[in-house]
């Protein structure tokens, strides 16, 4: 019974602890790296596709309505100077409505947009980095950075509006455009270009760039412009409650950042003057329509007053009747007073407000007295009672005209005295400072996400990764491990090197793997003692796992302890020993002596020290199984028992097919190579069980290609081969 090399106790592999996953990451951390360069690179490329943004800034201040005069008590309740202070809430959606962005949209014409064509997936690139235009034709349309176009005027047909027409420029001062019906017409710089039949109307004041370059231009709705001025316009009141508004607008230009402010602050404070006139407006617009109405009533009451004095030959009235007269002008004078402020108060509150009913209250009152006045006329002479009414109505209309007259005076005033609620405090300003893309940010954002992206990964792979990890996995399926063979990047993809291999034994003796491979052939050389033959079969589960590498250096080390070793290739479908010695591809071998071609003494090859001999695979085969079936096999391996101390057996893949257990029968011990990482417990089991199927007992395994970094994550396991690996000679 052969050994098995110790190993230490592994924890329980359902035990994550953070040493554990710190470990994991340690060992991905070039994974982890790649993942974050790598969005960092995508930040890099999103910071410079994006265009920049700058921001421009003013300050607005909401006071208290007042005239800009001063006005009297009277005036100043016209201009609303009781209203109190506006609600900085309510201005400020009024600053983001409609009717003030489409005033400024109007008075900029930002329905106009004119851009170069961008580069297909580059974008501003090339213009951010300032790469130098190539000059190349298939590049020439696209935007560089030494390109400007600026259109002065721009009309097209309502149905053209959204849709962008094709500028190219064709000369120093000329350019042709593509219209959207695909038309194609030439245009001469600072000339207009018109087509009144298509209603196109356009004057492009500067155009710089070389011929082949191209631009889209177009007009765009007004709700289109109106809602692109909303989108860059924020507004704030800073502090609450201050009826200070701060005002921004974000625009790739900081220039026209500043125009777009000033023109919103401007459309704002215009409508605000015209806000606070309008009611003096509608009250004038009032007046003067009854001015013309009541001249008329006083011309008709004093011809009808002459008329009766002539008529009945009185020219005047008794002081009693004129006492009278007095009063009910006086009462008639307040009546329609009262009747102008109800026309007032009729637009701005319903019948049932306070005010409204206090003057309809004020107007009962005075209707009561004059039906008193008119109570005591009814004692007077029939002259004298005519005389007096129709004295009343002549003096009633003068007054109702005087009041109107001064009515619309003070309307008049009050109109020409609004300056508005808003105050401009700051006009637009720019710093010229790009406010966006936020480079910093964006860069360490990705490289954040980046890192966890790496770190997932990792760890990902960590868990969903099957392969055998640790030694302990393939004792807890019952087989013996008889050594941990660590990685070695010269065994690595050994098949597709070309050339002669090398060998480890040879070329780096003090390598970690020899040294592993030589305590490897100190537990066979004892634990074979007892054995019925001193032959040994290495096999795998699938291919890569490192057979052939092992066979040859396993077989040098114990030729180099004085052993006489013969290994034999016996992978007839893709074995490469020979390599190892140098030997061409139709060197005799196995297959030549199964098939009786040539003897034991022609396919015996001398290795490369004393004390090695070795018997390649030959031509390949088409029948490798059936040769190995043959009891000519059997007898080699007898033959070369009486003459050898130790005979290794490199096989085919156990899975892949039925070889390697046609070889086990005639074989003192079966190894399974398993590869750290790649090849599963399940295979092994699935090797395991063929064998045993067969009627041969799987004795052991080796693990190869041991990545000690990746042992971290087996805590006592780690230390171990930490310390065994570290030892080295002290030999100069």
């Amino acid at each position: 019974m052969i050994p098995a090399t110790n190993t230490p106790d592994a924890p329980p592999e359902d035990d994550i602890n953070l040493l554990d996953l710190l470990g994991v990451i340690w060992n991905g951390k070039y994974w982890i790296a790649a993942a974050a360069f790598i969005a960092w690179c995508i930040g890099a490329i999103t910071v410079l596709q994006s265009t920049p943004i700058y921001q421009a800034g003013g300050l607005l201040q909401l006071e208290q309505r007042s005239g800009a005069m001063a006005l009297p008590a009277g005036m100043q309740n016209l201009m609303g100077g009781n209203s109190g202070r506006n609600s900085g809430e309510a201005e400020m959606e009024i600053m983001k409505s409609r009717m003030v962005m489409a005033q400024a949209a109007r008075e900029l014409d930002l329905q106009v947009y004119a851009y170069p064509r961008p580069l297909p997936y580059l974008g501003l690139i090339p213009k951010r980095l300032k790469l130098p235009d190539p000059g190349l034709d298939f590049l020439r349309p696209y935007q560089w950075g030494n390109e400007t176009l600026e259109v002065g005027e721009l009309e097209l047909p309502q149905d053209w509006e959204g849709a962008s027409l094709l500028l190219t420029i064709t000369g120093p001062d000329t350019y042709e455009v593509r219209l959207p019906d695909d038309t194609v017409v030439t245009g001469t710089l600072r000339e207009r270009l018109a087509l009144p039949e298509k209603g196109l109307s356009l004057v492009v004041d500067r155009l710089e760039g070389p011929a082949g370059r191209e631009f889209f231009i177009g007009r765009m709705p007004l709700v289109a412009a109106t809602g692109m001025l909303q989108g860059g316009f924020s507004v704030m009141e800073s502090p609450p409650y201050s009826s200070i508004l701060r005002i921004t607008y974000t625009d790739p230009d900081p220039r026209r950042a500043e125009a777009a402010l000033d023109a919103i602050a401007r459309s704002y404070v215009d409508q605000n003057i015209s806000r606070s006139a309008a009611e003096a407006q509608n009250s004038l617009t009032f007046i003067e329509e009854q001015l013309p109405i009541a001249k008329e009533a006083v011309t008709q009451a004093q011809n009808v007053l002459n008329a009766y004095r002539q008529q009945q030959q009185s020219v005047d009235v008794d002081y009693e009747t004129r006492t009278l007269l007095e009063q009910a002008t006086q009462i008639e004078a307040q009546l329609n007073a009262l009747t102008l402020q109800e026309e007032e108060l009729k637009k701005r509150y319903t019948i049932n407000h306070p005010a409204y009913q206090a003057l309809l209250q004020n107007k009962a009152a005075l209707n009561r007295q004059l039906e008193e006045v008119r109570s005591s006329t009814f004692d007077l002479p029939e002259t004298q009672k005519e005389i007096f009414n129709l004295t009343r109505n002549l003096e009633v209309a003068q007054e109702v005209y005087i009041q109107l007259l001064n009515r619309g005076q003070e309307l008049r005033v009050v109109r020409a005295s609004t300056v508005g609620s808003v105050r401009i405090i700051d006009t637009a300003y720019s710093s010229g400072g790009r406010i966006a893309p936020r480079t910093s940010r964006i860069l360490m954002s990705h490289l954040i996400v980046g890192l966890i992206i790496g770190v997932g990964f990792v760890l990902l792979r960590r868990f969903l990764r099957r392969g055998i990890r640790g030694a302990q996995e393939i004792e807890k399926l019952g087989l013996p491990v008889f050594a941990t063979v660590n990685y070695s990047p010269e065994a690595a993809n050994l098949r597709k090197q070309k050339g002669t291999l090398p060998i480890l034994a040879l070329s780096k003796p003090d390598d970690l793997v020899i040294e592993a491979l030589r305590s490897l052939r100190t537990s066979l050389h004892f634990g074979m003692l007892d054995a019925k033959t001193n032959t040994i079969l290495l096999t795998s589960a699938a291919p890569g796992a490192g057979k052939s590498f092992t066979a040859i250096n396993l077989a040098t080390v114990a030729a180099q302890a004085g052993q006489k070793v013969c290994i034999i290739d016996a992978d007839l479908r893709k074995g490469y020993l020979r390599r190892f010695l140098g030997k061409e591809k139709n060197t005799p071998g196995l297959a030549e002596f199964l098939a009786k071609e040539k003897t034991l003494g022609e396919v015996l090859i001398q290795g490369p020290i004393e004390g090695l001999s070795v018997i390649t695979t030959g031509r390949y085969p088409p029948n490798p199984s059936e040769l190995l079936m043959r009891a000519d096999f059997e007898a080699l391996l007898e033959t070369l028992n009486e003459r050898f101390d130790l005979i290794i057996v490199d096989s085919p893949p156990a899975l892949a097919v039925t070889d390697p257990v046609v070889i086990g029968r005639y074989t003192g011990a079966t190894i399974v190579i398993a590869r750290h990482l790649e090849t599963m417990a399940g295979e092994i089991e699935a090797v395991r069980r063929t064998f045993e199927t067969s009627g041969v007992k799987v004795t052991g395994a080796i693990l190869n290609g041991y990545k000690v970094s990746e042992g971290a994550k087996y805590g006592g396991q780690y230390h171990y081969y930490n310390y065994r690996y570290s030892y080295k000679s002290d030999r100069t």
